[in-house]
Formats: structure tokens, C-alpha cells, sequence
């Protein structure tokens, strides 16, 4: 109110109607303010609020935030011994979680692999109908996983797997703008003028997608039935590249995910597991490990020090290598003497010459040509052909 009255006052101050609330705005009776002892107070209070439970579960790995919101409905999560029933419970400690009667340990520093999926393969952890799953194939020292995202079973590429479930849920969210690219062999024409007209999103079967950055990876040759494309989204929904080309009126016949955010497939085999170092990690990944900062479930990781890092060891000192160095310089010096006296010594004679030269003119005397070899083959210059010097008097 106080504000609509000094910008009244401001433009309107001669008008009948602002004239009669002049003297309100010095009166504080008008809009009391609330003190700490009602509901909304206007200093904030200094105790902490804490966080949802399926954030921290998350956060420590059991699982990710709708998995652990299923848990709580299946009745296995408890909290000083009392079932819970609804996942909207704040908690300011791990102490007293239970997840299966098991006390959760402290939360594990965020870790992130690279893994290269195949075709025909889940990316599940279960399939009710027995079809292989990728984690299956991975290395049994492996600590329990959580997939970034999903790919279909035709779709193969990159999959990101990570003991952190916040990471998780931070790389997925399309607000973080993280840019997934794929590579889509597609059959039929098709021309870049027809894949600009997803740039700035469309409308399937009433569902919105987003911006669509679309590139043939071969425009300048001649078109062909199949065709390589590259796509990159933000949003990663259900099925969205392939439904994609469909509205295009394309067949995919191929489709492979190269890159997540800044972590690419590069030149990981099938089934291969890399894990993404520590130090990169912390660097790629900087805007997440800001936005958890107060965590109740945070280590201390993702802060970058330099005095922990591999340092290379000092070389060693070889015996008599100050000695052989002190020979090497002096001979240095001298060869650079000598160059300097025989560069003296050139110039000296080079300028005798020239004097040479400008008293006697220098007689140039044309070379004879050699005899070249006659088609018969009998002299080749002062020589006949086998080899022997012709007798005086003939030529």
C-alpha cells in the first residue's frame, strides 16, 4: 500500500485524490507489522529447516528421489523406529534412517563412469521378462550405481553411472540445460531446410518439445535414401529422437547416443566401464557442486586444492654431472671462438678477393662439351666404345 501511495505521490501529487492521503504515509498505525510471535515473522529464525528425506537418501546413494518415494510407500523406510508414510518428512541429521532395518552409513563422495551400452541390452536393473540388463556386465568392484537417464534396448551409446543420486537428478533436470547428442542414420530425403524447422521446438501428439539442434553431418553431397544426422536436446523425454524424425517422416534405422553434458563415448568399447577422474569431475561439474552447498549429506569433495594433487618427483643429480656440464660450456665457448676467428678470417678474404678482382679482370673460359654417344656406339668423349684411347693423330 505504502508503495502505491509514494508512487502516487511522486506523479500525481496535485490530484483530489492522492491530496487527502499526504498525511497517512507519517502514521504507522495504518499497517501494523508483525512481531516474532506470530505466524509470518520478518526476521528469519537461525534454525535450520533440513532437507526431504528422498533428497538425503539420494544424496547418499540408496537410490534416486522417486525410487526412494516408492520405498517409503512400500513401508521400508523408517525414522527413529517409526514406519514413514508420507515422503514429506525434513531431516537435519542421518542419525536414527533406517532403510530395510538397515542404519544408513555417511554419505560416500560423488563418483561418475562412462559406459558404452550395446544394442539389445536393458538399461534397467531389472526386466520382468528375463532380457539381459547392463548391469549385468559390469565389473563386480563396482559400488552400487544409479543410471543417468535411460536408453531404449535398440538404442546404443553412452550411459553415465554415478553413486550420488543428486548428481543424477541435477543432470537430468532439462532447467540445467544439459545437451545430450546423438548420432541417427535415418531413411528417406531429407534436407537441412526441413531439420531447421525444429529449432525452435514442436508439438507431437499434443506434447511440447523443446529446441531441436539438427545438422547432416554430410549437407554438401548428393542426397541418398540414408542419411546421417545430428541431433542435440535438452530435454531428454520418452522416446523424443525417434518420434522426432518421425514427424519429419523419417526412419531410424540407427540410433547412438556420443555425448552427455561434457562427458563423451569417445573411443570406449562396447561394454567397457571408465570412470571419470576425480579432478575433472570437479572442474565439469562446478555449478553442481555449488548448488549443494549446506548439505546435510555432503563430503568434502568437490572443493579443488591444489596441495592434493600428484606433484612430479624431483630428478636426480647423475654423479659428475656438474663436472660434464662445465666441460660441455667451455667447449661451447670455444667453438663459438673459433667460428668467431674463421668468420674474421672469411671476411678478410673475401675482401682480398674483391680487390683481386678490381685490378685484373677475371678471364671466364667456357668449358668444352664432352662427345656424346654416336648411334653406332663407337666413342663416347676421348674414348671409344670398348673402352680404349683412340692412337694419336685420330679423332
Amino acid at each position: 500500500m505504502w508503495k502505491f501511495i509514494n508512487h502516487a505521490l511522486k506523479f500525481h501529487l496535485n490530484t483530489p485524490i492522492v491530496k487527502p492521503l499526504l498525511h497517512l504515509r507519517h502514521f504507522n498505525y495504518m499497517v501494523p507489522r508483525m512481531t516474532n510471535n506470530e505466524t509470518n515473522t520478518t526476521e528469519p529464525t537461525s534454525e535450520p529447516r533440513g532437507e526431504r528425506i528422498a533428497k538425503v537418501l539420494a544424496r547418499v546413494g540408496i537410490a534416486s528421489r522417486r525410487e526412494v518415494e516408492r520405498m517409503i510407500e512400500a513401508g521400508r523406510i523408517k525414522l527413529n523406529g517409526k514406519v514413514l508414510e508420507t515422503p514429506a518428512v525434513l531431516v537435519t541429521s542421518l542419525e536414527g534412517i533406517q532403510v530395510d532395518g538397515e542404519p544408513i552409513g555417511e554419505a560416500e563422495e560423488t563418483r561418475l563412469w562412462r559406459y558404452n551400452k550395446p544394442r539389445d541390452v536393458m538399461s534397467t536393473n531389472h526386466d520382468p521378462e528375463g532380457r539381459k540388463t547392463m548391469y549385468e556386465s559390469l565389473p563386480e568392484h563396482m559400488p552400487r550405481v544409479i543410471s543417468i537417464g535411460r536408453l531404449d534396448m535398440n538404442t546404443e551409446g553412452l550411459m553415465l553411472l554415478t553413486n550420488d543420486g543428486e548428481l543424477a537428478r541435477w543432470l537430468e533436470l532439462p532447467a540445467n540445460n544439459v545437451v545430450r547428442k546423438y548420432r541417427v542414420r535415418v531413411h528417406g530425403r531429407v534436407n537441412q531446410k526441413r531439420l531447421d524447422s525444429l529449432a525452435n521446438g514442436v508439438v507431437i501428439d499434443g506434447i511440447q518439445y523443446g529446441k531441436v539442434d539438427a545438422k547432416l553431418e554430410r549437407p554438401d553431397e548428393k542426397q541418398s535414401a540414408n542419411s546421417w544426422i545430428t541431433v542435440a536436446i535438452t530435454e531428454g523425454k520418452n522416446r523424443e529422437v525417434r518420434r522426432l524424425m518421425a514427424h519429419l517422416e523419417l526412419e531410424v534405422s540407427r540410433l547412438q547416443r556420443v555425448a552427455y553434458g561434457p562427458f563423451t563415448v569417445g573411443t570406449l568399447q562396447r561394454h567397457a566401464v571408465a570412470e571419470v577422474p576425480k579432478k575433472q569431475l570437479t572442474i565439469v561439474l562446478k555449478e553442481f557442486y555449488e548448488s549443494r552447498k549446506g548439505s546435510i549429506a555432503l563430503t568434502e569433495e568437490g572443493t579443488i586444492n591444489p596441495k592434493k594433487w600428484a606433484k612430479a618427483k624431483p630428478k636426480r643429480k647423475k654423479p659428475g654431472e656438474s663436472r660434464r656440464r662445465k666441460i660441455r660450456r667451455e667447449i661451447a665457448e670455444g667453438h663459438s671462438a673459433d667460428r668467431e676467428k674463421s668468420r674474421g678470417d672469411n671476411i678478410e678474404t673475401r675482401r682480398g678477393s674483391k680487390a683481386l678482382d678490381a685490378r685484373e679482370p677475371k678471364k671466364h673460359t667456357q668449358r668444352p662439351r664432352s662427345k656424346m654417344a654416336s648411334p653406332t656406339g663407337k666413342s663416347v668423349g676421348n674414348k671409344d666404345f670398348t673402352g680404349k684411347r683412340p692412337p694419336k693423330g685420330k679423332k
